[in-house]
């Protein structure tokens, strides 16, 4: 399983109506052990999330179910690719 670190910047005038489905998607991901940590940035221009997955088709088809995605939220969106090494949900290796 691969961990994927998402940032996304908003489109500010569709936040607030769509902000509840998009929590609500995510924590269901959250309770299925998919993402590990999500949320805004300080200053609200967008957020960080993190998200596993087995190949990047299913990371992207995760992704682009949102309702950020699927209702226009994001305006921009960057997909890393990342390697946990420490931390206290990281598994010892």
């Amino acid at each position: 399983m691969a961990w994927y670190l998402v940032e996304i910047r908003y489109v500010p005038e569709k936040l607030a109506e769509v902000r509840p489905k998009h929590r609500a998607y995510l924590a269901e991901l959250a309770e299925q052990g998919v993402v590990a940590m999500a949320g805004p940035l300080a200053d609200d221009t967008g957020g960080i999330l993190l998200i596993q997955a087995e190949q990047e088709q299913e990371l992207y088809e995760r992704l682009n179910a949102d309702p950020y995605y699927t209702e226009g939220v994001i305006a921009e969106r960057t997909v890393r690719g990342y390697r946990p090494l420490l931390g206290s949900w990281v598994p010892a290796s």
